[in-house]
């Protein structure tokens, strides 16, 4: 047992004493020449794709030579503009947009259902709220709340309005929304109504200041342009008015069944500057997504509600409104680029030395699947150790000097005798 514990003990001595010793051996590489035409067309080929990569991809596609900026400042104000008629009454943007003092949020009214004259009191509850059926008074609970219901309930069991069936009575705003709601029709010229979006955005690391304006218009010129124009990509990429109907066929929706239901869009607002450039060549793009799940039927759309108040005959009442619209909310992405030598210095030598990795993938093939009688690896790998100098015969030491002396290197050369 002690001799085989003692073989244990010794053989880790050993392993570790090796370990130690190599740790400080210095390594070097070795130049050897294999004239193997696949394997230097493999190499070429490698090269070829890591230099394409770099110069591409990450100098020209990603500008790695250029110090970036990804959150820069950004200030947004909208406003709502157009008049429309719906029925007898002329509306203007106090009446369906909101809020009226704009922001990065803004939202446009395109359809109300509206509940008239409720005033609190009792009547019965929605027949689709959950227990709200009954029969007689004892299925109704004195005081019970349900928050998927309209109010308290009192106990009693009542007649649904004009229907034969009964459910139970509450206490809330009387009539309840579900009976009493008048559907009006959509405001379909709101597809003519514009949007202004004003967008200014600073680079502080660059002190730059760029906005969605054009700005080598003189006041008057540019008040005119202002009030005629509406954006397009092509002819009027500075105008910052947008139609709705624009904004709905841009995210690909359908302006009559946004005003069914309601719905949120984006718009995206996207600043790439490229900052070696004139700063004037920095300029905005925009796109469109609608943002709200349309596949989620009870959860998809956009609407809110809202009550106006007023004292009939001393009983307070209200009109209870659930407006339907598009919201719309404006995203700012913005980053800009100028060219730095420490980027491009960085940039330089990882390119530099990724081109090495072409020298690894030819060896793992040239010692792989090449170096079948191990010609290849018996000539790339050398261990030299010191030595006395008076163990080394005369003869060999001036051999060996002779050699270094003549050729400047080991530089071995397996063009031939070598089978491949």
């Amino acid at each position: 047992m002690s001799t085989a514990f003692h073989k244990v003990i010794m053989g880790l001595y050993d392993f570790l004493k090796e370990c130690f010793s190599g740790f400080w051996d210095y390594e070097t590489p070795k130049v050897m020449v294999v004239k193997n035409r696949t394997l230097g067309v493999i190499y070429r080929a490698v090269q070829f794709l890591v230099i394409t990569y770099f110069i591409w991809y990450v100098f020209i596609s990603q500008k790695a030579y250029q110090d970036s900026e990804t959150h820069p400042d950004s200030s947004i104000y909208t406003l709502m503009k157009g008049t429309a008629v719906h029925g007898d009454d002329i509306l203007d943007s106090v009446e369906y947009a909101s809020p009226s003092e704009g922001g990065d949020v803004i939202s446009t009214l395109l359809r109300r259902d509206i509940t008239y004259d409720q005033k609190q009191g009792t009547c019965a509850e929605y027949y689709k709220v959950e227990n709200a059926n009954c029969s007689k008074d004892a299925d109704c609970i004195l005081g019970e709340v349900d928050f998927n219901g309209h109010g308290r309930r009192t106990g009693k069991c009542v007649q649904y309005y004009n229907h034969t069936f009964k459910t139970c009575e509450i206490q809330s705003w009387c009539p309840i929304e579900e009976y009493a709601v008048v559907r009006e029709p959509a405001l379909v010229e709101a597809i003519n109504f514009t949007v202004f979006i004003r967008n200014y955005i600073h680079f502080p690391k660059f002190k730059v200041l760029r906005g969605n304006i054009e700005d080598s218009l003189g006041k008057r010129r540019k008040r005119k342009y202002l009030n005629k124009c509406h954006y397009n990509e092509e002819t009027d990429p500075y105008c910052p008015n947008f139609r709705l109907g624009y904004i709905a066929s841009q995210a690909r929706e359908s302006f009559s069944e946004l005003c069914r239901t309601g719905g949120v869009i984006g718009v995206f607002i996207n600043w790439d500057c490229n900052l070696d450039l004139n700063p004037s060549y920095c300029k905005p793009t925009y796109s469109f997504r609608r943002l709200d799940v349309r596949k989620d039927e009870d959860n998809s759309g956009y609407y809110y509600r809202f009550a106006k108040y007023y004292s009939k005959n001393g009983v307070e009442s209200r009109t209870l409104i659930k407006a339907y619209g598009i919201r719309l909310d404006i995203i700012v992405h913005g980053q800009a680029g100028k060219f730095s030598p420490i980027p491009t210095i960085i940039s330089s030598v990882t390119a530099m030395t990724s081109v090495g990795i072409c020298t690894i993938i030819c060896d793992w093939i040239m010692l792989t699947f090449i170096d079948k009688n191990e010609v290849y690896s018996d000539r790339k790998f050398d261990e030299v150790i010191k030595e006395p100098a008076d163990l080394i015969p005369t003869d060999l030491v001036h051999t060996e000097l002779s050699y270094i002396g003549s050729f400047g290197s080991n530089h071995s050369d397996l063009s031939d005798g070598v089978p491949l």
